[in-house]
């Protein structure tokens, strides 16, 4: 069976909760859309808002508070907000990246540390853990025990079976983290075996939530070698389902998955940034057109906010001094600015008694933008 490239799209949109706000819970919306992007904490809020009818936000601060929603350091090396049941996998098949990306890294080993080294005080730092801690506090409390704490922290936070713990605010997560034991057990150094049988399992919650896709686009989403997906793909055997790509590539599916029609409607969105559905894919063209892939995701990594119209990034918005303002990649209809002007509204009435300029700080990008059309939506 071949696939085209809009119903790769409305695929990936079904499961991701993107043709239609669902009428469900926080924990079963998390469970169904695997892991959200969690670097700004507004921005998991912001995923589950587009994703859900009428969603009261107090309910995901709940589920962060009581531990049902994990924001945690997992795929790409980045934060993820992930349901608790969940983490243990997604933690497990990642522990090479992470170990390999920390404690092989000059910040952690150019004041000779070694991995035995950070591998030996983990209990002991995990027993610390028990009670939320920020950084400069467990870096403290080592540097009292006659260790380099920060090197040993900065690589034990990114590797560690820990969870961000809530600190309160506008969007439960501030700007100085804190810390808590994720209450999963640490998996022994090395097991290759039991990271690639998580592997095998975080592949088919993978394709669950963003498939149908490639072995490349597996590699990408959880920043893991594509001999590993190629291996655990392999172990899946007959699990999966083998479709063909628009350009002939070979995709890979979970059989029974939804796999609507290319001519379903695909409503507006306003996602927040660094949404996942833009990012879990190594081909993201099946919702970033190539075009202006340069002008949503910049050189550092910042994922800007962006507007789908048709199920594809046409733009991107940022919220202002009472507006929404959104820039447009190519001429709208104007059916298609009544509908961003709609999800605009909505958007500032979520924003408003929270934190009514979130990315305030990544505003700068606009400057550097071509000359394209913009609006003052209200």
């Amino acid at each position: 069976m071949t696939l085209a490239l809009r119903e790769l799209n409305r695929a990936t949109l079904a499961r991701q909760l993107l043709l239609e706000r669902a009428t469900i819970g926080v924990d079963d919306a998390v469970r169904r859309v695997l892991a959200l992007q969690a670097q700004s904490p507004a921005s998991a809020y912001l995923a589950l808002w587009n994703r859900l009818t009428n969603l009261d936000l107090a309910e995901v601060d709940a589920a962060f508070a009581d531990g049902s929603l994990v924001r945690a350091t997992l795929m790409r090396i980045t934060l993820h907000a992930v349901h608790a049941d969940d983490h243990p996998v997604a933690h497990l098949a990642m522990q090479p990246t992470l170990r390999g990306a920390r404690l092989n890294d000059p910040r952690f080993t150019g004041g000779g540390l070694t991995a035995q080294d950070a591998d030996d005080l983990l209990p002991l730092v995990l027993d610390h853990l028990t009670a939320p801690r920020t950084n400069a506090e467990v870096e403290a409390w080592l540097d009292g025990r006659g260790l380099p704490g920060r090197p040993l922290w900065w690589a034990l936070r990114h590797y560690a079976p820990v969870r961000h713990a809530v600190v309160g605010g506008a969007w439960s997560f501030g700007q100085r983290p804190a810390y808590v034991r994720a209450g999963i057990e640490p998996p022994a150094p090395g097991d290759r075996e039991a990271a690639d049988r998580a592997l095998g399992q975080l592949v088919v919650r993978y394709l669950e939530a963003f498939g149908p896709a490639t072995v490349a686009d597996v590699a990408q989403f959880a920043t893991v070698q594509r001999a590993r997906v190629k291996v655990a793909v392999e172990l899946l055997g007959d699990r999966l389902e083998r479709l063909t790509g628009p350009d002939g590539s070979e995709l890979l599916d979970v059989p029974g998955a939804a796999r609507p029609s290319g001519e379903v409607a695909a409503p507006t969105r306003l996602l927040g940034m660094w949404d996942s559905v833009l990012l879990a894919h190594h081909d993201r063209s099946r919702c970033i057109p190539p075009a202006y892939r340069s002008l949503v995701i910049r050189r550092n990594g910042d994922v800007l906010p962006t507007v789908l119209v048709d199920g594809w990034v046409a733009g991107i918005w940022r919220p202002l001094e009472g507006a929404i303002e959104v820039t447009a990649f190519h001429p709208l209809a104007n059916e298609a600015w009544a509908a961003v002007a709609d999800e605009a509204r909505a958007m500032l009435a979520v924003l408003a008694p929270r934190d009514p300029r979130p990315y305030a700080r990544h505003h700068h990008w606009w400057a550097k933008l071509p000359d394209l059309e913009s609006r003052l939506l209200r």
